[in-house]
């Protein structure tokens, strides 16, 4: 079988596409590399939309936590504390037995019986867990950015007459993110590598449809060399950190254009030939 044959057969695997049965003997590099490239699929998923939607959390949380009135800075607050201050491991776990716990019947809803079977299942019960951790570890460097925030800038929207949403929007939205924003994308890169636990948490992969963890040890319980698809399975995650830094890279540049940039001399070689 051709490499070629090998990407088509197992390229899209871990979403249900291609061949069912995994390979039994005579593993090559590419059956490796292609099958441990496809469970990524399932970290990006996991990492993609647990950032996009934790983001906003965390924005609500930050400015929730900033707020004079308890009853908004309290839940914040002890929001914040559980997911940072417990273990993700430990999360998926104890979410896990609680969604197990769950009715498997369902439960009514306004006369509407509503399934709970799906939630014990990875996609769904290991991204909610993503969803919150990631939300209290961003909001913490959020409500941290939004305390630094200058008074200077403050002043200067309450002078031009910014008021309430015009005011954040415009003027201590911005100024955060731009401050908390190198801090946050060390979150995002902990967050992708943090999708490599959902393989050890209690979530089923579903139909052998597993991560790049996953593929990764079948090949080494097969092979007994763990010396091949575990490097396999970092140099992707390598791959991926390079892509987070160079995305974040371009909205920080974006955040900071209205700032001066540093400029960097051209490098010029001039051998000095004559004396």
């Amino acid at each position: 079988m051709s490499c070629i044959q090998t990407i088509a057969d197992y390229g899209l695997r871990s979403v249900g596409i291609g061949e069912r049965l995994l390979p039994r003997s005579d593993f090559t590099m590419c059956q490796q590399f292609t099958l441990i490239g496809s469970g990524m699929i399932w970290n990006l998923y996991f990492g993609i939309l647990a950032l996009l939607a934790g983001f906003f959390l965390a924005t609500t949380l930050a400015v929730a936590k900033n707020s004079e009135r308890a009853i908004f800075r309290k839940p914040a607050d002890w929001f914040i504390f559980l997911f940072r201050g417990s273990p993700l491991f430990i999360q998926f776990f104890l979410a896990y037995e609680a969604f197990a716990m769950l009715p498997r019947a369902g439960f009514p809803i306004l006369g509407i019986t509503v399934a709970t079977d799906w939630i014990t299942r990875a996609w769904a019960g290991a991204l909610i867990v993503l969803f919150f951790n990631t939300s209290a570890y961003a909001a913490e460097i959020f409500y941290g950015a939004l305390r630094s925030v200058p008074k200077g800038d403050m002043e200067a929207a309450d002078a031009y007459g910014m008021t309430g949403w015009t005011k954040f929007r415009r003027v201590t939205w911005p100024t955060m993110l731009r401050l908390g924003w190198p801090s946050y994308t060390n979150e995002a890169i902990f967050l992708f590598h943090a999708t490599t636990l959902v393989f050890f948490s209690g979530f089923p992969a579903f139909r052998q449809e597993g991560d790049a963890l996953y593929y990764a040890k079948y090949f080494a319980d097969k092979t007994f060399n763990p010396f091949i698809p575990y490097p396999i399975a970092a140099f992707y995650f390598i791959l991926l950190t390079l892509c987070v830094i160079a995305v974040f890279g371009v909205i920080n540049r974006r955040l900071n254009r209205h700032l001066p940039q540093e400029s960097r001399k051209r490098f010029r070689f001039r051998p000095q030939i004559i004396r």
